[in-house]
């Protein structure tokens, strides 16, 4: 396909209630969604690194000028006939996977377009439904938390997953384990603790949980193998997970027994699919995770999760978990599978923002023509 035209929105979407984590606290999302045309046939893509360098190195304000300014000049007026050749014709640009991911997603939701085919068919799925998981930040009080996961344990989520922080870590969790002893649980770091802090981990090991995503630094493989030769919960990591060289590298060093995959954090849907097959090849398994996108972004991520080898529940919400209102006129819904555990169907189409909404929630926006 010949790229004709590409429009980009930094976009910050207000939360409900405020998303806390360990590396702080977000009010809005901030997301940067990209319409790339061929012709007269266009589709959308969304990479959400959120407002500021806490998660990741990059941000929404970043993100949307190293695109505007340097990527999407890079394919304008080229014929790109595979992800692979977009992502070798943004080679010169060193990391920035959240920005790289605005137009490898775009460039995939568009090639179904034009195809007619699902996208989770094109990226080679037989799937059209997989379960997700509840998943909680830190709240205003334990008891609030219980109450939430009770909720969730009742209609029947798989799993829990629970934010994991310094005064918000070990006395949190032996109260959900104690009201839940049996139900899968994990928690999520994000990157909050060291090498230093062992002694809490070994007590975590106590607990029988699935895993611990991402304990330890945001770019670090080798604290996470010593780590995992210590205790006997998974490892998974998320935030290091940064592209495939990063990945082949985890494994060599036995740094996790997990991968969480977002297509925004490790550049865009080409390398998801390559460390997806990374993990297949390794017999090691992963998971699709989402950065609150919206209806957009999260659908692409549901495409994603089709693959045989996400055998761990996702984390993909529906629309209404996070937003009054998505973006898009086409919120994300979950379903019940047949055993009626909450579930996430393959999108048909990936659904396009409403333009009036876009444009009132718009920080910046640019077009290349």
């Amino acid at each position: 396909m010949r790229i004709d035209r590409i429009e980009l929105f930094h976009v910050a979407m207000p939360l409900i209630s405020p998303w806390r984590t360990a590396y702080g606290e977000d009010a809005d999302v901030h997301s940067v969604l990209c319409r790339m045309s061929c012709g007269s046939v266009s589709a959308w893509g969304e990479s959400s690194p959120l407002a500021a360098p806490c998660y990741s190195p990059e941000w929404g304000g970043g993100v949307f000028a190293a695109v505007d300014r340097w990527m999407a000049p890079q394919l304008l007026g080229k014929e790109i006939e595979s992800g692979r050749q977009l992502q070798e014709s943004l080679g010169m640009f060193k990391g920035n996977p959240f920005a790289k991911a605005v137009l490898d997603t775009a460039w995939w939701s568009l090639q179904s377009q034009l195809t007619g085919a699902p996208l989770h068919q094109l990226l080679g799925a037989q799937r059209d439904r997989v379960p997700v998981g509840a998943d909680f930040g830190v709240l205003d009080s334990v008891d609030e938390l219980l109450s939430c996961v009770d909720i969730a344990v009742q209609e029947r989520y798989p799993r829990i997953k629970l934010k994991f922080r310094p005064g918000w870590d070990l006395p949190m969790l032996q109260a959900v384990r104690d009201r839940q002893p049996t139900h899968p649980i994990h928690i999520d770091c994000n990157s909050g603790y060291r090498l230093a802090d062992l002694d809490l981990f070994r007590a975590v090991d106590e607990l029988s949980l699935e895993m611990i995503e991402q304990p330890l630094g945001y770019d670090d493989v080798l604290d996470h193998s010593q780590l995992q030769s210590a205790i006997e919960t998974p490892v998974c990591l998320d935030e290091s997970i940064i592209s495939v060289d990063r990945a082949r590298k985890a494994l060599h060093v036995g740094a996790c027994q997990y991968i969480n995959i977002k297509p925004g954090r490790v550049g865009g849907l080409t390398p998801a699919l390559d460390i997806h097959e990374l993990c297949r090849d390794a017999k090691l398994p992963c998971w699709v995770g989402g950065m609150l996108e919206s209806a957009t972004g999260a659908s692409i991520c549901a495409a994603l999760a089709m693959l045989d080898q996400f055998t761990y529940p996702a984390d993909i919400f529906p629309s209404s978990r996070f937003y009054r209102q998505d973006l898009s006129d086409e919120p994300l819904t979950l379903c019940l599978d047949d055993d009626q555990v909450p579930s996430v169907s393959a999108p048909t189409t990936i659904p396009e923002p409403n333009l009036n909404r876009l444009g009132q929630l718009s920080i910046q926006k640019s077009v290349h023509k």
